[in-house]
Order: C-alpha cells, then sequence, then structure tokens
C-alpha cells in the first residue's frame, strides 16, 4: 500500500503529457501518396437543352488510406465557359475549399451542367462541353472528366405568337405551359420535335395544325424523320418511357376549331390530347388526329381551367369535344386510353388501342364513355355519341370497355370491331365485331416492354375481318390496305 500513493502521481503526470486519444480515422495525413480515388473517370451527362439544367449526377470520392485527408480544393476548371457546378456537403457553386474526408470513408459531390448557346456552328446539331473537376490534396492534383452533348433549340414560354411555324431546323422546348391565342394558328412542320418541362402543356384556344401537309409515299417506318414528335425534356435513356412527366395538350372551349393532328407521336404524358368545354358550348371544338401514336400517358386527379374538379389522365380525353380518330395506336394508358365525358363524340375508325401496362397495374377500361355532366355546374345528362369501326379494342385486363348507364346512348355504332369485354358479350355480338378473341398482336407490350409490334400476327384470327369506310386506303405506316377485306386495327399485315 505504501507504494501506492506514489504510482499514481507518477501515472498522473504521464497523463498530463501524452497526446489525447483522437481516434485514428480522423488524423490528418499529409502524405502526398494518400491519393483520392472516384467512382468514375468521367461524369458523362445525355443529351442537354442549352440553358436548361441537367438531372443531378453523382461522383463518390474516396479516401483509401487509414487516416484522414483534407482536399485543399474542389473546382470545376472553366465554370464560366462550360457552367458545370457542384454541390459538395449542401453548399452550391463552382469550387468547395477545405474539406475533410476521414479515413477509409467517402465524400459525396453532386454535380449540375447548364449549357449557354453552342453558337451558330451548331444550330441543330449535338455538340460537345467538355471540363475537369479538379482536385487538390497534399500537392496531388487529380482531375475527373465532365461531358456533355449539348443541343441548341427554340424555347418557347406564355403566350404564343399570332400564327406561329415551328419546324424541324432545331428542337422545341417548353420550360412551362403555352397559349396559342384564339383566332390565331401554330402550325408544326414535319420533322419537328417537341419536348416540355414538368407540368407543361399546349393550350390551343386557337387551332394546332401538326404535319398538315406531310404525304409520304410508300411504306414508313416508326422511326420516319417526318413524324413530329411529343415528349418531355428528361432525355436520359431512363426516362424514355415514363409516363406523367409533361401535361398534354389542352384544346380550349369553342373559339379552338379545325385542329389536324397528322403523322405524330405523343407521348410521357399526363393526358396526349384533351378538348376542355365542359359548358358543351356550341359550336364544340373538334379534333382530327390521323396516324399517329399515343402512348405512355398516365395522370391522376389533374384540374383544368380553374375548373375546381380533378380528372384522371387519358389518352384522349374530351369533356364536351369532338375527335376523329382514323389509324392510330393508342398504349400504356395507365387509367384510360379514350375518355369521353357528356356531351362529346367520338369516331373511330381502323384504331388499335392495345392497352397494356407492364409499368403499374390497371384497374379501370381502356375506352370509357358517359352521358354524364363532366361538370357540378352544367346540368346533365348530355348526349354522348360514339361510332367505333375496324377497331381494336384490347389490353390486359378482362373488362375494356365501359358505357356508363348502359349502353342507352343517342347515337352508339360499333361494327366490324374485336372487343375485350365480359359487360357487353351479347350487346355488341353482331355487325361483324368479335368479341373476346384474342387479336394476337406481333409482339404486345405486356411481354416485350417498349419493343412492342401491334401488327396482327400471321396465325391472328381477326385477320381480314374489316370492312373498307370512309375511303381509308392505307393504315398507320401508309401500307396500302386490302380494298376489299382489310385488317381490323391501325396495322395491315403484310406477309413476307
Amino acid at each position: 500500500m505504501r507504494f501506492l500513493l506514489p504510482c499514481l502521481l507518477i501515472l498522473s503526470c504521464l497523463l498530463t503529457v501524452l497526446p489525447g486519444c483522437e481516434p485514428k480515422e480522423d488524423l490528418l495525413t499529409t502524405d502526398p501518396s494518400a491519393k483520392l480515388e472516384f467512382s468514375t473517370d468521367t461524369v458523362l451527362f445525355d443529351t442537354v437543352f442549352t440553358q436548361v439544367g441537367t438531372v443531378t449526377k453523382r461522383l463518390w470520392v474516396y479516401n483509401r488510406n487509414s487516416r484522414a485527408v483534407k482536399v485543399e480544393q474542389i473546382s470545376v476548371v472553366n465554370p464560366a465557359v462550360t457552367e458545370y457546378s457542384i454541390i459538395v456537403n449542401g453548399d452550391g457553386g463552382a469550387m468547395a475549399n477545405n474539406v475533410e474526408i476521414r479515413g477509409k470513408d467517402s465524400l459525396l459531390v453532386l454535380v449540375r451542367a447548364k449549357l449557354g448557346p453552342g453558337g451558330a456552328q451548331s444550330e441543330g446539331k449535338p455538340f460537345l462541353i467538355a471540363d475537369q473537376l479538379r482536385f487538390k490534396t497534399n500537392g496531388n492534383d487529380q482531375q475527373v472528366e465532365l461531358v456533355a452533348y449539348g443541343q441548341n433549340a427554340f424555347f418557347h414560354r406564355g403566350v404564343l405568337g399570332c400564327n406561329e411555324v415551328w419546324r424541324k431546323d432545331k428542337p422545341h422546348v417548353l420550360p412551362s405551359s403555352v397559349l396559342v391565342p384564339a383566332g390565331c394558328v401554330l402550325t408544326i412542320e414535319a420533322g419537328a420535335r417537341v419536348y416540355a418541362h414538368a407540368g407543361a402543356a399546349i393550350i390551343v384556344k386557337g387551332t394546332l395544325r401538326v404535319n398538315p401537309t406531310y404525304s409520304p409515299t410508300g411504306e414508313i417506318k416508326p422511326t420516319d424523320p417526318n413524324i413530329v414528335r411529343f415528349s418531355a425534356d428528361r432525355l436520359e435513356p431512363f426516362y424514355n418511357e415514363i409516363p406523367g412527366q409533361w401535361a398534354g395538350i389542352q384544346f380550349d372551349s369553342v373559339s379552338s376549331r379545325n385542329n389536324v393532328i397528322r403523322y405524330a407521336e405523343i407521348k410521357n404524358a399526363s393526358f396526349g390530347l384533351l378538348v376542355y368545354n365542359p359548358g358543351n358550348q356550341q359550336p364544340r371544338p373538334r379534333v382530327t388526329v390521323e396516324n399517329t401514336v399515343i402512348k405512355n400517358i398516365s395522370g391522376s386527379r389533374l384540374s383544368f381551367a380553374g375548373g375546381g374538379q380533378t380528372f384522371d389522365g387519358a389518352g384522349a380525353l374530351s369533356i364536351g369535344g369532338d375527335f376523329n380518330l382514323t389509324n392510330c395506336l393508342f398504349t400504356n394508358c395507365g387509367e384510360y386510353a379514350i375518355l369521353g365525358l357528356a356531351g362529346s363524340t367520338f369516331n373511330l375508325n381502323f384504331c388499335t388501342i392495345a392497352n397494356y401496362t407492364p409499368q403499374f397495374r390497371r384497374e379501370t377500361e381502356s375506352l370509357a364513355f358517359t352521358n354524364e355532366s363532366a361538370v357540378r355546374r352544367v346540368p346533365g345528362p348530355l348526349p354522348t355519341r360514339i361510332t367505333i369501326r375496324n377497331s381494336i379494342i384490347w389490353g390486359s385486363i378482362p373488362e375494356e370497355l365501359l358505357f356508363k348507364n348502359g349502353n342507352d346512348y343517342p347515337e352508339l355504332i360499333i361494327q366490324n370491331s374485336v372487343l375485350r369485354t365480359q359487360r357487353y358479350k351479347t350487346s355488341f355480338d353482331n355487325n361483324g365485331n368479335r368479341l373476346n378473341v384474342d387479336p394476337k398482336f406481333k409482339r404486345p407490350a405486356g411481354q416485350f416492354a417498349d419493343k412492342f409490334d401491334y401488327n396482327l400476327d400471321t396465325l391472328s384470327a381477326v385477320r381480314n375481318t374489316a370492312r373498307p369506310f370512309g375511303g381509308i386506303t392505307t393504315d398507320l405506316l401508309n401500307r396500302s390496305r386490302d380494298l376489299n377485306t382489310p385488317d381490323p386495327g391501325a396495322y395491315e399485315r403484310k406477309d413476307l
């Protein structure tokens, strides 16, 4: 015991001079060999429209050393030229200083690109914007490449000029909704590409004419460069087939008339085409759609023009308006392919509704109609007129057809069509219709994702069951139809 007190005194003295027990991972090293490693040597952006920010890309920075390192500077080399920027530990800009990374730990750097105009030499063509992200650590200078493909574009906002013409020389980008004024015409010529930002819509109080003069000679392919294409402005491959990325095309009340959409593709929206005339005012807006594909459509609780009520998405949605649809394909519509509310008129001829939704489960019929009023302030019922000829109404659920309040409509004609329905399996089993007979598509989307092909298979039992009507002698791809017994739907099968 007499030695205990001296030992305690000696131990106390030693503790006062020993360094603190700091974890090894927090001790900084200045060794030049303590270099950083990166999750990739190049941060690559897909095509970026000039003056529009991109999705944020992630770059992981790893400190494989047992001790911490201090990164004196993380910087974009030429930020004023390329407009790349970074976010480090919540702080944004072109540079971050004195960033510590603990031993055996990592750092997340977020990288964004916003490209300025590419110059006259890049009009209409993609151009390359390259820069570097530089890391300075313990005398080391390490770089990660930044690469983006930019493209100049026309940007449209707000009220458009009267009688504008959109051509194919550069893409047309809608950062927000645009309005075609009453009494004015927007013409979109062959080959034009239109990209809309989230929530943006084309609102037509005047007239929209898409591809009005294009007349192909011979068969065209789905990738034909003359097709006018409407899509969202997210160009990364992940978003190629994602529904609901922008609003759609809306035709407003009685001032919108003589609308024509031909040889077009409308995809990835909350609704494809909408006629909004809740008061059933006359003359009603009319839209003629020919040789057009509408796909990847989904939306819920959509509200239009401050009407106070909400609706689900649809490829073609009519609230008191008229649609004439010929040689059209509707597919992957999450709620409805076609929805007609009170006072609407739909004429379908040689259309294919192949509503497979591989990305989500659908519980609503592909085609649904009602003669009830669409909005509370307008009394009903209002007459809804439907004509379906030479068409295929099919999809992934057993019931793809609904006439609310039965099939008591003032004008309801269904002829020479293929229908998937249990509800009406005796109501329309006449007039050349074929009920619940699988059309046997060549490659339905439910099995082949976005690589679908809705031509009829060679063994299809519904081939040559349509009848000529309306002088339609070609199909969606401008292939000649059989003049006596054509195929139903948008495609005329061609045997090799």
